[in-house]
């Protein structure tokens, strides 16, 4: 998609597509929310989006002035789907390990969406709100400032980070996601105690545990090192 402005006056379109249904932000957005999922990446494309729309593509530039404009929008999308329902409870681990979770299960049920959007900052809606959301958690718990905004980079970072990886490892052919897990007891498994001493005797549990995502763990223990910093009064909120 090239950068093209339309008025604002002329954006929407009031007579229906070919299906026979109205264009809309919402529609165009969930529109290319299911294509990327089902095609990928390559997927993001006004000749596509028109396609699956039953519109001639160029009315999508009714409501978004380029692919990345989208991009973004859909990036927004996926934060606002992953808080809804959220409300704070006033525990501050319990909030923090609620968003990180939310966010982390929702990539990982759009790994294609994911792989695009996991690292884009917005400044939008939706990610506004999750951003007012965390550090509202962070400064409740009477950490300044400074020390808030670090560790609301690192939690934001971590359960982002994790997200992409796991996406990536979701969205590959099933049978390289089978053959990738398969490697730890066909290799792993297999070496010699006297040169791998240490792989061989943990290589039945590298088998169970590294086919399964890292971060809800790795998230326990960033919840962990967050209470040994907090102020006395409250480090033993969970």
């Amino acid at each position: 998609m090239n950068d093209r402005v339309v008025p604002e006056s002329e954006r929407r379109r009031r007579r229906p597509t070919k299906q026979g249904t109205v264009l809309s932000e919402q529609l165009i957005i969930d529109t290319a929310l299911r294509l990327v999922g089902q095609h990928g990446a390559e997927a993001l494309t006004v000749r596509r989006l028109g396609a699956a729309l039953g519109a001639d593509p160029s009315a999508v530039y009714r409501y978004f002035r380029s692919s990345d404009d989208l991009l973004l929008a859909l990036t927004d999308e996926l934060i606002g789907r992953a808080q809804q329902g959220w409300r704070p409870t006033g525990a501050w681990r319990a909030d923090l390990r609620d968003i990180g979770l939310r966010v982390h299960a929702l990539y990982r049920a759009h790994p294609q969406a994911a792989l695009l959007a996991a690292h884009r900052t917005t400044g939008r809606v939706q990610e506004t709100r999750i951003v007012e959301a965390i550090l509202a958690v962070l400064r409740a718990t009477g950490l300044p400032d400074p020390e808030a905004v670090r560790i609301y980079h690192a939690f934001v970072d971590q359960a982002l980070g994790f997200a992409a990886l796991d996406a990536a490892a979701l969205a590959l052919p099933a049978a390289a996601q089978a053959a990738d897990n398969q490697v730890w007891l066909a290799s792993y498994g297999r070496l010699d105690p006297s040169t791998h001493p240490n792989i061989a005797a943990t290589a039945h549990l590298l088998a169970a545990d590294m086919p399964r995502s890292g971060y809800p763990f790795a998230l326990e223990l960033l919840l962990d090192a967050i209470a040994a910093r907090l102020p006395q009064a409250t480090g033993e909120d969970a």
